[in-house]
């Protein structure tokens, strides 16, 4: 598997102003100067947080972008062998089953003091850095053309004038497509989601196999509708594509985004540096700026460009649930639907 490179700023300072040297690093970070943190990472903006992360600390990063439930069966499937040393954004679905299979290194970080401890586990194997909040992207071309309106609930998707025109990840693979399910199996009851579920399938061809999948195909034209998640960085396509970002008016499911370390990380120090900037305040305040979302810290505001977030609308979650419930979950998925996956 190979990381991408970040050329940073840190290093072009070092060349140009050689002994002068740059100012910005931390006296934490100074110490970890030159070492290499390797991440996986699902959160928009990434190059930009990871170069910043650098400038602060000296601290260089390679990285792959790759899908929770990915990272999650890709670790099982080498025996616990870490695939990088940080964790950095996903499902907390998938951080929850890492804890439980030990594929996680404990650290509670300072500060995540102020951090609520539903953004959190308890025994500091992770610790949520922002909210992700699920939602639809619609392509208003594609609706004009079909003489469609917008879907505005849950209940608007199972109309049969969308069928074949919803787009959705697998939940076995995306992090946000999994919140979607357990946030309205918590919402509706087991039975009501499962009938849900059911006449939802009727109108979603395939389950795409990577998380991004639906928002590239609704953005592109391909279809009409993608349960997304609702990122800073998706809104900002409305600018560029014929594409609207709706939050629904029913329910919201939401879902922590963790960073953790793994277990054997081969730079565990620089790892927990990652933790410590990430959660910081200002730390997250970077961070939300390139992906705007609800950041975890209750010191940082709420974002721009996100639109109104009807944060009365958010399910009432069980975090727990999301871990203890996601083999049951996800095996009856794939009973049921299993047939839609895409093929790799």
């Amino acid at each position: 598997m190979k990381f991408k490179k970040l050329v940073t700023s840190l290093l072009l300072c070092t060349m140009t102003l050689g002994a002068v040297g740059c100012s910005s690093k931390s006296e934490e970070g100074s110490s970890l100067e030159g070492t290499t943190l390797k991440v996986v990472s699902a959160y928009g903006g990434q190059e930009e947080i990871f170069n910043k992360f650098t400038e602060d600390t000296g601290v260089k990063v390679e990285f792959i972008d790759m899908s929770s439930g990915e990272v999650l069966s890709k670790i099982k499937a080498e025996d616990g062998k870490p695939m990088a040393d940080v964790w950095f954004g996903g499902g907390t679905d998938s951080f929850i089953a890492a804890k439980e299979a030990d594929l996680l290194e404990p650290y509670s970080s300072k500060e995540a003091e102020t951090i609520p401890d539903e953004y959190k586990d308890a025994d500091g194997y992770w610790t949520g850095v922002s909210l992700v909040t699920v939602g639809f992207m619609t392509n208003n071309q594609l609706l004009e053309e079909k003489g469609l309106e917008a879907p505005k609930t849950w209940e608007d998707l199972l109309d049969s004038k969308y069928k074949d025109e919803v787009m959705m990840a697998d939940p076995a693979v995306s992090g946000t497509n999994y919140a979607m399910v357990n946030g309205l199996i918590q919402s509706m009851g087991e039975e009501k989601a499962w009938n849900y579920f059911d006449s939802l399938m009727n109108n979603v061809p395939f389950l795409a196999k990577r998380g991004a999948e639906p928002v590239n195909k609704v953005s592109a034209g391909e279809f009409a509708v993608g349960i997304i998640p609702m990122s800073g960085e998706y809104f900002a396509m409305e600018d560029e594509y014929p594409v609207s970002l709706i939050y629904p008016e029913d329910t919201i499911p939401w879902v922590p985004a963790p960073v953790a370390v793994f277990k054997n990380a081969e730079n565990s120090d620089a790892a927990k540096a990652f933790v410590d900037w990430a959660l910081s305040i200002e730390g997250q305040e970077f961070i939300q700026v390139q992906d705007p979302r609800i950041m975890t810290r209750p010191e940082v505001a709420n974002p721009e460009g996100v639109g109104e977030i009807p944060v009365e609308k958010f399910v009432k979650l069980d975090i727990n649930k999301l871990g203890s419930d996601r083999d049951s979950i996800l095996n009856k998925w794939d009973e049921k639907f299993g047939s839609k996956s895409q093929a790799e």
